[in-house]
């Protein structure tokens, strides 16, 4: 089996392996034109990531800075994904984003290892795992996600956890390591944020725009 399939299938391989990095440097030198894009240029952007990415979906954003190990070419966005600025997504191998998720300043989504085992690392040996974040999720500002995970729908990721193990659908999760604090439940609909209330006789006057 080659390098570029052990890539996939969660093996040990070597990334400087110089078909991948041939493959590789095509990627980057898309994601150097992205990042050099001006704010006027909304439409060269979107035709970018339609080049760099596996599948992203419509209206998504991504604000520059933007990360990637390989471009964004193993990576699978929904529709209307917002990514703001200095997200990374170490993407050796796949990472699924599902509609609506959002991600603040400085996210870290990682699908890339390294093996405890000095010997091998000393060898630049490297493995990968597949990450899954499901539709509506919002991941706080400076929150790492660790190859290997899965996070379910609609799920709230406070600023700064490292998310070390998958988390369930429908809860506000929180730390280092990340646990989950709360279900998402009728308190948030009634309210947004602490003490203050949604109007949502105004906000049907914004859905009916």
């Amino acid at each position: 089996m080659n390098m570029k399939d052990r890539m996939h299938r969660g093996e040990l391989y070597l990334p400087g392996d110089s078909e991948i990095l041939e493959k590789q440097t095509l990627c980057l030198e898309k994601l150097y034109d992205f990042n050099a894009t001006r704010p006027s240029e909304g439409e060269k952007r979107q035709k970018l990531l339609k080049e760099m990415f596996a599948e992203i979906g419509e209206n998504c954003y991504i604000e520059p800075p933007f990360h990637a190990n390989w471009g964004g070419a193993h990576v699978h966005f929904g529709n209307d994904v917002y990514a703001n600025f200095n997200l990374t997504l170490v993407d050796d191998t796949h990472i699924y984003v599902g509609d609506h998720v959002m991600f603040a300043p400085g996210v870290i989504v990682a699908a890339a290892a390294h093996p405890i085992l000095p010997e091998l690392r000393e060898r630049a040996y490297q493995y990968n795992a597949s990450v899954h974040i499901g539709r509506n999720c919002w991941i706080g500002a400076g929150a790492i996600i660790l190859p290997g995970i899965s996070i379910g729908e609609n799920t709230v990721v406070g600023a700064g956890s490292v998310v070390t193990k998958d988390l369930p659908s429908n809860v506000v999760a929180v730390g280092n390591p990340c646990r989950v604090l709360r279900p998402i439940g009728e308190k948030d609909f009634e309210f947004y944020s602490r003490d203050r209330k949604i109007c949502y006789e105004e906000l049907k006057k914004d859905w009916e725009r």
